[in-house]
């Protein structure tokens, strides 16, 4: 996992083709704000999280954001576990995002 901070990550989503971003904070925190074309998993629903895991493509580069930076640690420390390679964490999460945002 690499730490990344928000002009990395938009600079790294502006040239992968192989970008797939990944929220994993809960629905309600996905509904208030979130960078667009993020894909939500909420990692404090373990069950949904695991299974949400199983149907992703361990090809892509996953860049990771929460709301500060923990909970998207984590989930890159459990992805790594499961055969995820490719994994970048946004620093400081979407309350350091300088990009745009959806609502």
């Amino acid at each position: 996992m690499k730490n990344l901070t928000s002009n990395e990550l938009i600079d790294k989503l502006d040239n992968d083709q192989n970008a797939f971003l990944l929220d994993v904070r809960s629905e309600e925190e996905y509904e208030e704000s979130n960078i667009p074309n993020s894909k939500l998993l909420n990692i404090r629903d373990p069950q949904s999280f695991m299974d949400g895991l199983q149907d992703l493509d361990k090809s892509k580069n996953y860049y990771v954001y929460c709301h500060s930076g923990v909970r998207s640690v984590q989930a890159c420390q459990i992805m790594k576990t499961f055969g995820f390679n490719n994994l970048y964490n946004l620093l400081g999460g979407i309350s350091e995002w300088t990009g745009q945002k959806n609502k």
